[in-house]
């Protein structure tokens, strides 16, 4: 199976741990258990920068999507793609915000929630756009 292939496919179980972390600490914050609170806390932060490094990496390989898009404009490129693209920027940093300041209980944190809602929204969308193809690389890969 092609590399860029694999990271899809590894994008798929990391980001659905990375927004349901997300959603248990949210949860989580609404108790008075901090150790409950601080451990999904620690799992988010882990899934989302295996989530953030594997992005990196699915960027990087389709990279000519944005190069085009900077040269020919949007044109008929997916608009959920750039949706998605901007939310991963902005929910990476506001998440890294997050880490390095006290965002308990913070309008950041409760944002950057927010946001998260949104993106896995968006990120389903963009997933079940594309399943069709990569359902065709398991195909591809049992046949060899």
């Amino acid at each position: 199976m092609k590399k860029i292939f694999v990271i899809d496919w590894i994008l798929i179980p990391v980001f659905i741990l990375s927004a349901y972390t997300g959603i248990e600490l949210h949860i989580a914050g609404h108790g008075n258990d901090h150790d409950t609170w601080h451990n999904w806390a620690v799992s988010h932060v882990i899934m989302s920068m295996l989530f953030f490094s594997c992005c990196c990496y699915h960027v990087k390989t389709h990279w000519k999507w944005y190069e085009s898009l900077v040269v020919n404009g949007l044109g008929k490129k997916s608009r959920v793609t750039l949706a998605v693209s901007t939310l991963f920027i902005i929910l990476s940093f506001s998440g890294l915000t997050l880490v390095i300041i006290e965002g308990v209980n913070s309008t950041l944190g409760l944002w950057h929630y927010k946001m998260g809602l949104l993106a896995t929204i968006l990120f389903t969308v963009h997933v079940i756009k594309r399943i069709s193809i990569l359902y065709k690389t398991i195909k591809w890969f049992k046949s060899i």
